[in-house]
């Protein structure tokens, strides 16, 4: 599966890796997987390094909608969103602002800089 996700409850942390193409029905299923697993309020390294996301616009006009609608599942926590390519971080450019996000999320070039910077946020 080219999205893998972790869920720690003991550190209350989520991992995410992607690894090749990613498209929507799987981010989606990460979503889910957040909300079975009450791992909202926790804090998560999003780590695209490695994936191609492919999202249309109708994708994130999608995306956007299921994001509003978590948003009322507040609390939730920060988001560290790591990119290396341009087209990578143009789309998770797009996904910050998606949905009136509340909480923080900020996009690094590195893993060790995204996760010294996730690790200084609060928790929900």
């Amino acid at each position: 599966m080219p999205l893998h996700c972790t869920i720690d409850h003991s550190r209350r942390f989520v991992h995410v890796v992607t690894e090749g193409v990613v498209v929507l029905d799987e981010i989606l299923k990460y979503y889910d997987s957040l909300v079975t697993g009450d791992a909202m309020p926790y804090r998560k390294l999003f780590d695209a390094t490695d994936g191609d996301l492919r999202l249309s616009d109708n994708d994130i006009m999608t995306l956007g909608a299921w994001v509003s609608a978590y948003a009322a599942m507040d609390p939730r926590g920060p988001i560290a969103i790591v990119a290396v390519s341009d087209e990578t971080r143009d789309l998770m450019r797009r996904y910050m602002n998606l949905g009136g996000a509340k909480r923080p999320v900020k996009l690094f070039h590195s893993v060790g800089t995204a996760r010294q910077w996730l690790e200084a946020e609060p928790e929900a």
